[in-house]
């Protein structure tokens, strides 16, 4: 499973009903095993970003689609990013000539 990390700012209308966020978190995390998606962590931050996620998904594709369908309820919008661990970065620094 690839990771992906998160960051994402409330829109107007998810601050308007910010204290809904702990259920919609909850819905996020049930909508992601939809997708075969998991989300292993997700905080909330004060500074340049509102919510920091971390996700497992098998592919680029599932992840995008998965991150789709969260904007497509109109409370957040963020950035994916896929991470690398030690391991996988290693493999990609053994693959530079």
């Amino acid at each position: 499973m690839a990771t992906y990390i998160w960051v994402g700012n409330f829109t107007d209308q998810g601050i308007r009903t910010i204290k809904d966020s702990m259920k919609r978190a909850d819905a996020v995390q049930g909508a992601a095993k939809k997708y075969g998606v998991t989300m292993t962590d997700i905080h909330w931050t004060m500074g340049q970003y509102d919510i920091v996620a971390e996700f497992e998904a098998p592919d680029d594709a599932t992840m995008s689609a998965f991150g789709l369908a969260v904007a497509m309820a109109g409370n957040v919008k963020g950035q994916t990013m896929r991470a690398f661990d030690r391991n996988e970065m290693n493999a990609v620094i053994g693959k530079i000539s």
